[in-house]
């Protein structure tokens, strides 16, 4: 949510852009959007073998993100908004947190627990968002981690990691453990998630009656 109240700050590169392609299907951007995240994903699972992996994946998240932007704007400018295009735009955007999400999940970069928890996170935050509109309280964006927050952090960190990378090491000796970049993201998603979550389910059921 820190960063979801700012997307229109960048309004200014989305707009032009939106003109141009106002002529092209949204649900195709939004299919484009899914198909780039699933090579972010791809590239994070194997960015152990390929350290500079980690640099294509953050600007597979970044694009993928920019399209994910678009196709909304697009459909508003070219009159074509609906509820079966809102329907498709959120069931590829759950798809593609899956991908991304799930590829650090089940690599070596982090443990499996976490990711599991990470991933539990993530899509509650979403499905409580989404259930508050169903029930008639409006869609809730609100609470700690919204999705700009995460394609952020789905950038910096693995740009962080890579720069760990280069010094001759792949992971941070944290006192009593052993992290990186990566894992510490997950962390981050399971706890803030699922707090989001929760904040999201409150909030919600405190206004119906």
């Amino acid at each position: 949510m820190v960063l979801d109240s700012k997307r229109n700050r960048v309004d200014f590169i989305l707009d032009p852009c939106a003109r141009l392609m106002r002529n092209v299907n949204p649900n195709t951007i939004s299919l484009l959007a899914l198909i780039i995240a699933a090579l972010a994903g791809l590239m994070l699972f194997f960015s152990d073998r390929w350290d500079a992996l980690l640099i294509f994946a953050a600007l597979a998240v970044l694009v993928s993100g920019f399209f994910d932007g678009l196709d909304g704007k697009v459909a508003r400018l070219s009159g074509k908004t609906s509820k079966k295009g809102d329907f498709v735009d959120h069931v590829l955007d759950r798809y593609a947190d899956v991908l991304l999400i799930g590829a650090v999940a089940i690599s070596t970069w982090c443990s499996p627990y976490i990711g599991v928890i990470a991933i539990v996170g993530v899509l509650l935050t979403s499905y409580m968002g989404t259930q508050a509109q169903a029930v008639g309280a409006g869609r809730h964006y609100g609470g700690i981690l919204g999705r700009a927050d995460r394609m952020v952090l789905l950038i910096a960190m693995p740009i962080l990691q890579y720069v760990l990378m280069t010094t001759g090491s792949s992971s941070l000796d944290l006192v009593l453990i052993k992290t990186n970049f990566l894992e510490i993201m997950m962390i981050w998603f399971a706890v803030v998630g699922n707090i989001t979550a929760v904040q999201r389910a409150w909030t919600t059921y405190r206004v119906l009656k």
